[in-house]
This record gives structure tokens, C-alpha cells and sequence, in this order.
């Protein structure tokens, strides 16, 4: 028999909720967060068209080998301001913030204040 993840079907719960009120427009895409045990991942989704105009994760090599202080905190909020960098250059200002189930603490809160603080609004 199949243990259920108490935690994470609570997250899930959460996310089919948030998603029912949020989408990502051409004017507003949606800045989407994921987080694993050991990494971050940050997209920037336009939904009418289902294309992602900007990532960025503590996958890449570049973010990987550079030294961060404070951790996966650290990391998370640099991951913000190379996100917001991204979504500039492809000329994304606004945004809306999709935390994807997760609580807004830690690193999630950490990457949106990355994203806010590299000029991203949302």
C-alpha cells in the first residue's frame, strides 16, 4: 500500500486553489517558483500562449560554481534578480507572482525579493 505525503498533497491542495484565480497574460506573465530539497526554479510563463519567456535555476553552471553567502537562501534570491534580468531583457516589467503551493517563507520569499530588488513588479 501507497503512503500519501501529508505535506505535499497539502501543497497541492494549495496550488489547484491558487491557480484557479491566477494566469499569465502577454501584459502579465506569470512568474512560477518551484522548489526541490536542494534547488530553486523560477520561470517567467505566458499562459495564453504556454511559452516560457525567462528561467532560471541553481541548475545552471554559471549560478552553480559561484559563491553565495547565506545558503539556499542566498542562492534563491540571486536566482530572483537573474530571473528579473532575463524577463528584461525580453521586455517583462510586471508580472504576477505564482508561489505554486509553497509557503511564502525562506527561499520562496527570498526569490521574490531578488526579483523585486533586480526591478521585476508584481
Amino acid at each position: 500500500m501507497k503512503r500519501i505525503n501529508p505535506s505535499r498533497t497539502a501543497r497541492l491542495k494549495r496550488k489547484k486553489s491558487i491557480r484557479k484565480k491566477i494566469s499569465g497574460t502577454p501584459d502579465r506573465p506569470r512568474l512560477c517558483v518551484f522548489r526541490s530539497a536542494r534547488h530553486i526554479y523560477a520561470q517567467i510563463v505566458d499562459d495564453t500562449r504556454g511559452h516560457t519567456l525567462a528561467a532560471a535555476s541553481t541548475l545552471e553552471k554559471a549560478i552553480r560554481d559561484e559563491a553565495v553567502s547565506g545558503g539556499k537562501i542566498g542562492k534563491a534570491r540571486r536566482i530572483g534578480e537573474q530571473v528579473a534580468k532575463r524577463a528584461q531583457e525580453k521586455g517583462v516589467e510586471r508580472v504576477v507572482f505564482d508561489r505554486n503551493g509553497f509557503l511564502y517563507h525562506g527561499r520562496v520569499k527570498a526569490l521574490s525579493e531578488g526579483a523585486r530588488k533586480a526591478g521585476l513588479k508584481f
